[in-house]
């Protein structure tokens, strides 16, 4: 089968062995999407050799359980063991022994095929489109902050960044009705929120030491300089970034502060399956371009333009 392949910082398009794993699903891929997370693993962000990709919708062409033959599919990107420590105490993101679709250990979903665990798939509703299911994973991410804190609608709540997870960020933190600003660069992001009601604000503008909730999703130090000065005393940061190599910090203040600093990584996709199939937020419009999958090199290099949101691979 025809698929990306990344090694040495390098990918390529090459043909290898359809996967086959006797005790997981075989997925074939309909639509993958490319993610901030891809772009960095192809500069060196992270050692991985293998097929890229972690969101997707397919079909599942074979399975263990013949029930699910035929059945349209998203999938959670962590395919854990159930017996470690993490495991057994309820963290199996955490998994000490788990690989990642696409990142870790296991190969992803620019491909013809993939395979995962039955336990890691979901149903996609019939009403949710491929090209709004294809968004599951990273939508599920954006949720994953209200799963950690609550949002109160009487919160003042920062959002910094409005790429392709801050923009699925935004429309679901607006669902909490909170007092929601957000920090975008592009004019093209800043439309798509001021379409959805979403209020935009200058960095001029952001009142320091005043916010009760700090969202950082630039992947930037610049980015989580801002939300530290925007914080206030007793407040929380949500960082939704992964930074590349070392960064400075001076946390003498953030004690003096009591700041509250949490990361948030992969969140549920049930909930975000339920938000797409009632349209209470829309991804769809962060599609920038589709490609086919003989095509994925040049999707990766327009997704790795300044200002692109989503670029899907259609295989």
């Amino acid at each position: 089968m025809q698929a990306l392949w990344l090694e040495n910082n390098q990918i390529s398009l090459r043909d290898i062995s359809r996967p086959q794993r006797d005790d997981e699903a075989l997925i074939k891929i309909r639509k993958a999407g490319i993610c901030s997370t891809d772009l960095e693993l192809v500069k060196g962000y992270y050692p991985y050799t293998g097929v890229l990709g972690h969101e997707f919708v397919g079909e599942v062409v074979d399975a263990p359980d013949k029930t699910w033959i035929g059945a349209r599919v998203v999938g959670d990107i962590n395919a854990v063991c159930g017996k470690c420590e993490a495991c057994l105490n309820g963290r199996p993101t955490h998994c000490e022994n788990r690989t990642v679709l696409g990142i870790a250990n296991r190969d992803g979903v620019f491909a013809e095929y993939t395979t995962l665990p039955l336990e890691n798939l979901h149903r996609v509703p019939d009403s949710v489109p491929n090209e709004m299911a294809v968004f599951t994973e990273p939508l599920a991410a954006a949720l994953e902050i209200q799963q950690q804190i609550q949002i109160k609608p009487a919160d003042r709540v920062l959002l910094v960044g409005a790429g392709r997870l801050g923009q699925l960020i935004a429309q679901t933190l607006a669902l909490t009705g909170c007092d929601l600003h957000v920090v975008a660069r592009h004019p093209y992001q800043q439309n798509l929120l001021s379409a959805r009601g979403i209020r935009l604000i200058a960095e001029a503008d952001i009142q320091p030491r005043k916010w009760d909730v700090v969202v950082e999703a630039t992947g930037s130090p610049d980015g989580f300089n801002l939300a530290r000065k925007a914080v206030r005393p007793c407040g929380v940061m949500v960082l939704k970034s992964t930074y590349k190599g070392e960064m400075n910090v001076n946390f003498s203040p953030l004690v003096v502060d009591e700041i509250t600093i949490i990361g948030s990584r992969c969140g549920p996709f049930e909930p975000a399956l339920r938000l797409m199939e009632k349209r209470e937020v829309d991804p769809t419009v962060l599609i920038a371009a589709q490609y086919k999958l003989s095509e994925t090199l040049k999707g990766f290099e327009y997704a790795a333009q300044p200002g692109v949101l989503k670029v899907l691979i259609e295989a």
